[in-house]
């Protein structure tokens, strides 16, 4: 481990050579002077991991020469240390951003605190981080065995994701490494989970059973939400999984309270034209197919997919006999951003405003394509930085921040999520199957059947089929398909990209929280 090394400044530095042996025999490296000119010429000239600086000094006092040491390294740690506790000398050294502060006269175990606390905080935090994860994993492991229940996987996703995040800023990648793999094996007992239940969740048995999916969000979780004393605004972020709200968050919560938060399931397959159709319209896309065959186009028609969401909208409040004023508004480039952000708070007007924001989504795609973003995002760590960045700094957030000081409740949410696929699955079909990666549905489909939750029967998942002979294969876990013809090429093209559409908690378990003006 590299030594760190101290500067310390103080009139009286012969007095403290006790002290500075304790350090150097703890493996500190301690250069000291005995005043403040002395410390510049050596801060000028040398790199220290921390300075120790007496605030009383001659010549050039200790507060003097913090702020020229602040000049040359803004970023290098300062521990003041002082004879007098006076208040003003107090708010002036920790206005000008001091570490810590100790009062004379110092211990040596004082000290080491201060050291361990400053220079060895991220490592302290990042220990434990891994040691407290190493005590969860046997728990985690158990649950995974037992975990039988639509709400209980929503529990255990949350607390994989809760521990990815923490060890985000561990150098620990064994822990890591663990995390991974349980996160693997997770998702090979999430699919079993789902090829058992999805189609019963379906029928109108169990109802008790059946959690919430997207064509029961509106009924379910947003309509109860509706506040007849603030103005609603549903944001649904296009793509967003719950890492990547658990990222944003931190920032909503800077302005917002937040009220409640809770997850869904995306239905199959987990991609935009099937889920937020059903979403909007409150129907499964089989039954938007027969009630509004003008607005439902199959996969392999060429014609826009996710057109209708207002009209879906307003029918679905018309079936609840909800009248309601409201408004709907779609972002898929920076200029709508900021149309939206100028206009934001002409949409108090209304009761209920939709917005959705396509951003995430176009990220992953464009990730795929582009090898700069291939590297910004060529991770899941980096993938939620990237999106958390976007955020910060987006037309969505400077929007959300207009609405802070009004009354107002915020409902955010996703259709599905995104999984980055690793195992190429082999699978052959007709010119007319369709072309996602993580779904395909055709007549007389090739496939690995142990890689794939199969549907021979679209009807029973209320899917619409484009002939008579159509069926659905979902790909499980982190596979994808892809066709024999030039097969070395796409497999290669598309590992580690995101993909949705198959069946993962990544993709199924989406995010839906809410949050009102403080």
């Amino acid at each position: 481990m590299q030594t760190v090394k101290i500067l310390w400044a103080d009139d009286e530095i012969d007095l403290l050579k006790p002290q500075i042996i304790f350090l150097e025999q703890k493996g500190y490296a301690v250069d000291p002077v005995s005043n403040g000119h002395d410390a510049l010429d050596k801060c000028k000239n040398n790199h220290y991991d921390l300075v120790f600086l007496d605030e009383h000094m001659p010549g050039i006092s200790g507060l003097e020469t913090l702020s020229r040491i602040k000049a040359i390294n803004k970023d290098l740690p300062i521990v003041m240390i002082t004879k007098n506790e006076e208040e003003n000398i107090m708010e002036e050294a920790i206005g000008s951003q001091i570490a810590d502060y100790l009062i004379k006269p110092v211990k040596p175990n004082q000290i080491l605190l201060s050291i361990k606390r400053i220079t060895e905080n991220k490592k302290l935090v990042s220990e434990k981080t891994a040691t407290s994860y190493r005590q969860e994993f046997q728990t985690i492991s158990m649950e995974l065995n037992q975990v039988n229940d639509a709400e209980a996987w929503k529990e255990l996703y949350k607390k994989l994701i809760y521990w990815e995040l923490e060890l985000d800023n561990s150098n620990n990648t064994d822990m890591k490494q663990i995390l991974d793999m349980q996160k693997s094996e997770a998702n090979k007992e999430f699919f079993k989970f789902i090829q058992k239940n999805y189609i019963e969740w379906l029928k109108d048995t169990n109802k008790k059973e059946k959690p919430t999916l997207s064509h029961t969000l509106f009924r379910d979780k947003v309509i109860p939400n509706i506040s007849n004393d603030a103005v609603t605004f549903f944001i649904l972020v296009d793509n967003l999984r719950y890492d990547h709200f658990k990222m944003i968050e931190t920032l909503i919560k800077e302005d917002f309270r937040k009220v409640s938060e809770d997850c869904f399931y995306s239905i199959l397959p987990t991609t935009t034209q099937y889920s937020r159709n059903a979403i909007f319209s409150g129907l499964m896309p089989s039954e938007i197919d027969k009630k509004y065959p003008d607005k439902w186009f199959y996969d392999d028609e060429n014609a826009g997919k996710n057109l209708n969401e207002e009209f879906f909208l307003t029918e679905q409040f018309k079936r609840l006999n909800l009248n309601l004023k409201t408004s709907y508004t779609k972002i898929t480039n920076h200029q709508a951003g900021k149309a939206l952000e100028d206009n934001i708070l002409n949409l108090l007007n209304n009761q209920f405003n939709v917005i959705v924001y396509n951003f995430v989504d176009m990220l992953s795609h464009a990730r795929t394509e582009m090898e700069v973003l291939k590297e910004l995002a060529s991770d899941e760590a980096a993938y939620r930085s990237l999106t958390m960045s976007w955020f910060d700094h987006s037309p969505l957030f400077n929007a959300l921040q207009k609405l802070k000081e009004k009354k107002v409740r915020i409902i955010i949410t996703s259709d599905h999520g995104t999984i980055r696929v690793q195992n190429p699955s082999k699978v052959v079909g007709d010119k007319n199957t369709t072309t996602n990666l993580r779904y395909k549905s055709g007549r007389n489909l090739n496939y690995n059947e142990k890689e794939v939750f199969f549907i021979k029967n679209p009807e029973e998942a209320y899917l619409p089929k484009s002939n008579l002979s159509s069926s659905y294969i979902f790909a499980k876990e982190d596979y994808y398909f892809c066709y024999p013809n030039n097969y070395n090429y796409f497999v290669n093209y598309y590992r580690n990209t995101f993909q949705h559409g198959g069946v993962s908690i990544e993709e199924m378990i989406v995010p839906i929280a809410i949050f009102e003006s403080k």
